[in-house]
């Protein structure tokens, strides 16, 4: 009897496809963009008050930029390609 013509090898599927990881990839850099913009604003010397504290870039540009990135992070986990909802049903 040949063996080979029975026996089936098992499909390996990853959990993600490559399009979750380029979105991942996406929500990663908008995370890392919206932190860089949260640096500095300190001043050397402790007795002067740096206003620069609280400019736009830092109350307004970088927590959007932060929530964005948490936004497409979670839809790159959650997505679904046509590809596999046709394989599951």
């Amino acid at each position: 009897m040949d063996t080979k013509k029975n026996s089936v090898k098992p499909q390996f599927q990853f959990a993600f496809t490559k399009e979750n990881y380029v979105w991942m990839i996406i929500g990663v850099v908008l995370l890392v963009l919206g932190y860089i913009l949260l640096i500095g604003g300190g001043s050397k010397d402790p007795d002067t008050f740096n206003y620069a504290l609280f400019n736009a870039r830092r109350l307004i540009i970088s927590p959007v930029l932060i929530l964005g990135g948490l936004v497409v992070e979670v839809y790159a986990i959650m997505k679904k390609t046509k590809k596999d909802g046709a394989n599951e049903q």
